[in-house]
């Protein structure tokens, strides 16, 4: 799969096709939100591939007051372990 410059994947299963209507529905201008994905070196975080996490962009950057990704790597990126990473636990408290 491959995106685009504005998050748009090429290929789309049926799920995130039904997701596109969020698109249109999306508060606009209202919520601020922060894409976080981790990379343990193979373009995943051991459950999501990057590319996926990254296509969040697409359903709500265009509505969204803003857009953050940020992509921790390293053993500490893994999926399981984001939530107890404490570079994670810095980017939330900044951003909220």
């Amino acid at each position: 799969m491959k995106l685009n410059a504005q998050g748009k994947p090429n290929k789309m299963n049926a799920a995130y096709k039904q997701m596109t209507g969020v698109r249109k529905t999306y508060p606009k201008d209202q919520v601020r939100v922060l894409n976080i994905i981790g990379d343990i070196g193979n373009h995943s975080d051991g459950r999501v591939e990057n590319i996926s996490s990254e296509s969040l962009k697409y359903l709500v950057a265009d509505r969204a007051r803003s857009y953050h990704l940020v992509k921790f790597t390293g053993k500490n990126a893994q999926h399981s372990k984001l939530h107890e990473n404490t570079q994670v636990d810095k980017i939330l408290i900044k951003f909220l």
